[in-house]
């Protein structure tokens, strides 16, 4: 995927990049079987209390419905791969032979025209989803259940791809892009591959209208607010924020703080932890 860059005609035009959309069908609709409507909460609750900042306005949306569980068994044939505003990655509109139509994410190399398989039988190809126990060690891997029948939960985000270590029983272990080495049972699903539009954490947004288009209100600093408003703001001139480190509003950590329960029953799924040096 190619980032496509524009003549620096304004200061934010030197600097804004966007995708290139390759192969993407830029013409295409949704389809219109596989859209929900997409309300706003502007960051509110149902109360009208506003629960999470700097949410609002932004460009209308459709939900496109998204088939992660890959319960459909049998050959389908790529329609188009089009472009998602709701998440990094791009999806693509895919056939069954029966004529039911479904959208999934794109991995890198998919185009309109292939061929892909759903089932326990199919070939260790790019797209093509089935239970970990017919992957072969090593192959790399997207889309992953953590569940059997839940649907895919991990690993689906731009990019990212996860790797089959190891088989032992019906058990596996799936290192993950964070670098943390889980167990899965073999009975889940996983799709070859990894998922595409990799260039996505190479764009620069280039200016502040682009975010707003998102949903993005403006933030603003703690440190040039008044101390009423916040634990960072007073002070003459340019004041550190006289603490051990930066805090939110409400005084909590702004860089979080381990919320993990110490005797997490997942905890025994966790081979190794990400941040494990």
């Amino acid at each position: 995927m190619s980032i496509k860059t524009y003549k620096p005609t304004t200061p934010s035009r030197r600097q804004m990049t966007v995708s290139g959309f390759d192969g993407i069908d830029k013409k295409a609709k949704p389809e219109s079987s596989l859209i929900e409507s997409l309300k706003k909460s502007s960051g509110r609750n149902s109360y009208g209390h506003i629960t999470v900042r700097h949410r609002g306005g932004g460009n209308k949306r459709k939900y496109r419905v998204i088939d992660f569980k890959r319960d459909k068994q049998g050959t389908a044939a790529v329609l188009r791969l089009e472009y998602d505003p709701n998440r990094s990655a791009n999806i693509a509109l895919i056939q069954y032979e029966d004529g039911e139509k479904r959208y999934i994410l794109a991995p890198v190399g998919m185009k309109a025209g292939h061929k892909i398989m759903t089932g326990p039988d199919a070939d260790i190809l790019p797209g093509n989803a089935l239970p970990i126990e017919k992957i072969p060690v090593g192959t790399i891997i997207h889309n992953i259940e953590l569940h059997p029948g839940n649907g895919a939960q991990m690993v689906r985000s731009a990019g990212t791809a996860a790797q089959l270590m190891a088989k032992e029983g019906g058990d596996a272990q799936i290192r993950m892009p964070s670098g943390e080495v889980r167990i899965v049972r073999t009975n889940c699903l996983a799709t070859i591959g990894q998922v595409g539009n990799i260039e996505h954490e190479n764009i620069n947004i280039g200016k502040a209208g682009r975010k707003r288009h998102m949903g993005w209100r403006p933030t603003v600093r703690g440190s040039v607010m008044n101390p009423n408003d916040h634990p960072h703001g007073g002070g003459e001139g340019r004041a550190p924020v006289g603490r051990p480190g930066p805090v939110t509003p409400w005084g909590k950590p702004a860089m979080g703080y381990k919320t993990r329960k110490g005797k997490n029953p997942t905890s025994k799924f966790i081979v190794k932890r990400r941040n494990e040096k």
